[in-house]
């Protein structure tokens, strides 16, 4: 399976303690070495998604999962489009992020970029990037129109406010 966006390496190092290969893809180098130091042996690689859309890997996998990894615009539909060509025949991508219904805030309900914030991290947290927020039908038309056909979405509910902690996107190769 391939993290992308894999950060220091915590699924990684999770999965291959289930016997599960696993192979993380981060852009911040810093969280890069973070994830070698943890883990000498795993397989980890820094790379923007820029570079990752134009030259993809030669590797192949059954499984790409992005786990809050995903903020931006173009850059996210040439990496989507560039995913059926790492992923194996039948091959799944499993995305969680933030839910739109809740992400939205008071801004209206629309494709955009917003400010963004390390509320709730501690004071290492500096600099919050924009992000992209999208709709739900703006994550599903970007699914179909890269070749991945939306199998499963989910919305886990935070178990105090009751509101969706997350949105979780399951596709697979069309």
């Amino acid at each position: 399976m391939l993290d992308l966006g894999c950060g220091e390496g915590w699924l990684c190092r999770a999965l291959q303690r289930l016997g599960i290969r696993a192979w993380g893809v981060d852009a911040t180098a810093r969280l890069v070495e973070a994830a070698k130091a943890a883990d000498p042996a795993g397989d980890y690689q820094c790379l923007d998604y820029a570079a990752f859309s134009q030259q993809p890997p030669e590797r192949q996998v059954d499984l790409v999962a992005c786990n809050f990894s995903l903020f931006g615009a173009e850059e996210l539909e040439r990496l989507t489009a560039s995913l059926p060509r790492v992923l194996n025949r039948g091959g799944h991508l499993v995305i969680q992020t933030l839910h739109p219904h809740v992400a939205c805030g008071d801004a209206p309900y629309a494709d955009g970029w917003r400010e963004g914030s390390w509320a709730g991290f501690d004071a290492t947290f500096r600099d919050p990037a924009p992000w992209y927020f999208r709709t739900l039908e703006s994550w599903v038309a970007l699914l179909n129109d890269n070749g991945l056909r939306l199998e499963v979405l989910g919305e886990p509910l935070h178990p105090d406010t009751g509101k969706p902690a997350s949105l979780l996107l399951a596709a697979r190769v069309a």
